[in-house]
Order: structure tokens, then sequence, then C-alpha cells
């Protein structure tokens, strides 16, 4: 079991969180239960998996739960594709969100190698 609080993808969801409920702020009112509802419960869902997939003991479940926590960073992605191509919230706003989503990414991926690697 690892302690998930010291893992630096689970710290960098945390941040895409708190990014994600900003951006959400922007969205117009009649959103709150479409893309609104949508980007923070995907966003919420990447740490959330990363948290419970290092209680696992096994390995093996861990990955697993690192390819669901990608999965909605995947989700989260297109959501944000959606309200940028929906000119809900303007492209510039959003491309921090977007560096930040790719370098969570880029972590996960790098954390699912190791662990099949091993």
């Amino acid at each position: 079991m690892r302690d998930f609080r010291k893992l630096k993808i689970w710290e960098q969801g945390i941040v895409i969180v708190k990014e994600i409920y900003k951006i959400s702020q922007k969205l117009p009112s009649d959103e709150k239960f479409g893309l609104k509802s949508q980007i923070t419960r995907a966003a919420v869902s990447v740490p959330s998996n990363i948290a419970e997939g290092s209680s696992r003991n096994s390995e093996v479940e861990f990955k697993r739960f690192l390819e669901i926590a990608m999965g909605s960073l995947f989700e989260l992605e297109t959501q944000l594709i959606i309200i940028e191509q929906l000119n809900l919230i303007k492209s510039e706003d959003l491309k921090s969100i977007f560096e930040l989503i790719a370098t969570e990414g880029k972590m996960i991926n790098g954390l699912i190698s190791t662990i099949k690697n091993n």
C-alpha cells in the first residue's frame, strides 16, 4: 500500500481539479447539469482513482486504477474541447489546463509503464 498523498500524479490531479472548478464557474448557468457537472466529475475522478488504486495490494490492481484515471483524463480533455468548440470559454483561457492535462497524462503513462516493466 502506498501513501497516495506523496504521489506527484495525485498532487497534479488535485491541481487539475482546482483549475477545473475555476473554469466551471465561467460556464453559463444553463450548463449546471450538463458540461459543468461532467467536467467536475471527470476531474475529481482522476486523483480519486489514483488514491483508490494506491490502496490496492497488487501492482496489477494499481495499474488498472491508473488506467481508469487516464480514461477520466481523456474524458475531461474531450469535454474541454467541446466547451472550446462551442465557444463557451475562450481558447486562451483553456490553454493552461490543456497543458496540465498533458503533463498529468505523461506522468500517469510513465507510472503505468514502470509497473508493466517490473
